[in-house]
């Protein structure tokens, strides 16, 4: 298959399930996050179910890289500051906005022009990430 269409098929499947659960609404994301307050458990099966799709699709091209081995090991596996800093940058953002960065785009998509503010800080991001690790 064509990667350009293989990637808009799973893009348009991704956004679909990113509509269908609600993870483009961020009064539901907050409400799943505020564990001290009125939380809302729905998106937990979102989450377990990633989660399990995966790790399906990580088993099944492990199975087919080691049948075409590169000798490539993969990324690093070690925690370090600029993991760290990225992971309580991200938290922080979802936590205040909530919006992690597909649902963000994708309520951009919709129309959803507060959604605009969270893609910029994201592309931002990623713009100053990239000259500090240069």
């Amino acid at each position: 298959m064509n990667p350009t269409l293989s990637s808009l098929i799973a893009g348009l499947l991704f956004g679909a399930g990113l509509l269908l659960s609600g993870m483009v609404n961020p009064a539901k994301v907050i409400g799943f996050l505020d564990i001290a307050g009125a939380w809302d458990p729905s998106l937990a099966l979102v989450m377990v179910s990633a989660i399990l799709v995966s790790w399906i699709g990580v088993r099944l091209s492990l199975r087919r890289a080691s049948a075409t081995d590169t000798g490539d090991d993969g990324p690093p596996r070690r925690i370090d500051r600029p993991l760290l800093v990225g992971s309580a940058l991200f938290g922080i953002g979802w936590g205040v906005t909530g919006f992690c960065p597909g649902p963000a785009v994708a309520a951009l998509g919709m129309g959803f022009w507060p959604a605009s503010i969270v893609v910029i800080g994201l592309v931002a991001g990623l713009w100053a990430g990239n000259r500090l690790s240069a």
